[in-house]
């Protein structure tokens, strides 16, 4: 962890139409030329992501998108790919200029800031090209009825950047300044916590995997301690501490060993589960998992992961999580994948049921982005470790730790 993870980042997504200055913007932020900048409009092509800190707000990922009015076939791929960047996005940066041929607020600045707004995500108006011209008393009036902070600014001379990054930081979401624990609020101080780690071919010598590692280290800044184990010592090492530990997460591979090893009287849940409350609308991927019982023999299952790794021997994704829910329903399901950032919110309603992984390398926006497209198609959405526990039996027992 030698660099902050993506899913540690606030991610603040620049939009605009083609030639507004976004690319601009993005090299006066970064101060380095991290997009091609040029007077031909439609110059950036795919979004452009540009990790760095800024103080005091921390670490964040810029991301710099095409023009939503691009054109053309395309223009229309272009544009999709910055649709999807709402889905991540934490805070919205909707930049625009007067010098425009249609000024600062045409249907294109709507469109961006209803996409934004119906994620429940903080916007930052930006006028650019200031010296130009003056921003319109009938965009400043939309502005203040939508209570959108608005900031002039000419990325071409910097004039307005000190204005830019204070208004960044009073838009921070305050949940991306105090972060929800991922298990310390589980157990009392002082209490242990065992950590089953499975070291297999999906771990390569010398590390552990992300969801480990953060969830260490969460142990750590709560001062409290954690003991790891891999699940072959589990029941000899549960044997010898005395008083037991509080709480034993395992990886969800795991499951059915670790729980049959450990005692009833000691909680037991997944790094997956605890991914799911951090990351997601937990209450909503509970009941969503229930929804399992209802799938028959020939169902369309999603099963999606954040990483776009190869598939390594028994991979969970693509082998075990489908040979538990065939053996579940009693018969062949139709399975698809996706991968990364792709994700068919156009196709969503032909699928009974999409289960994400831990998504530990995401934000919390992507996650909550996703559900709101499933429930927008009516479709229920669980994880890897929740839909698991309930294919095995132990569902209501790996929840037992969340007090629901």
């Amino acid at each position: 962890m030698q660099t902050t993870p993506k899913g540690f980042r606030l991610h603040i997504g620049i939009f605009g139409r083609r030639n507004v200055g976004k690319s601009s913007l993005l090299n006066a932020l970064t101060r380095q030329q991290s997009s091609i900048v040029s007077e031909q409009a439609g110059t950036t092509t795919d979004p452009v992501e540009k990790p760095m800190e800024l103080l005091p707000i921390g670490p964040v990922q810029f991301i710099d998108t095409a023009g939503i009015d691009d054109e053309g076939s395309l223009g229309s791929l272009r544009i999709q790919k910055t649709k999807e960047v709402f889905d991540r996005t934490e805070i919205g940066i909707v930049v625009s200029s007067e010098s425009q041929q249609d000024g600062s607020w045409t249907v294109f600045e709507q469109q961006i800031v209803d996409e934004l707004r119906k994620r429940k995500v903080p916007i930052l108006f930006i006028f650019n090209k200031s010296d130009l011209s003056e921003p319109s008393p009938e965009t400043v009036e939309i502005l203040k009825q939508l209570s959108i902070p608005f900031v002039r600014f000419d990325a071409l001379t910097g004039q307005g950047i000190l204005e830019l990054r204070e208004a960044l930081i009073r838009t921070v979401p305050e949940d991306f300044l105090t972060p929800p624990p991922i298990v310390s609020d589980l157990v009392l101080p002082g209490e242990m916590i065992v950590l089953v780690v499975p070291v297999d071919k999906e771990a390569p010598k010398g590390r552990l995997i992300l969801p480990q590692v953060q969830t260490i280290r969460d142990v750590l800044d709560a001062h409290q301690s954690c003991i790891v184990v891999q699940d072959a010592q589990l029941k000899e090492v549960l044997s010898r501490i005395q008083p037991p530990p509080a709480l034993v997460v395992t990886d969800s591979q795991a499951f059915a060993q670790v729980a049959d090893y450990t005692p009833e009287s000691i909680m037991m849940t997944s790094f997956s589960i605890l991914f799911a409350r951090q990351k997601g609308d937990f209450p909503t991927m509970i009941e969503s998992t229930r929804s399992i019982d209802q799938l028959r023999p020939g169902s369309k299952i999603l099963i999606a992961e954040s990483c776009t790794h190869h598939p390594i021997g028994e991979d969970i994704g693509t082998v075990k999580i489908p040979n538990w829910l065939q053996k579940y329903v009693g018969g062949e399901l139709d399975i698809h994948h996706a991968q990364g950032h792709d994700f068919p919110t156009n196709t969503l309603s032909e699928y009974a049921l999409v289960i994400q992984c831990g998504a530990c390398m995401w934000n919390r926006r992507e996650i909550l982005s996703r559900q709101m497209h499933c429930r927008e198609a009516n479709v229920p959405m669980t994880n890897y470790g929740l839909a698991i526990a309930f294919l095995l039996g132990i569902f209501d027992r790996a929840l037992k730790p969340f007090n629901i």
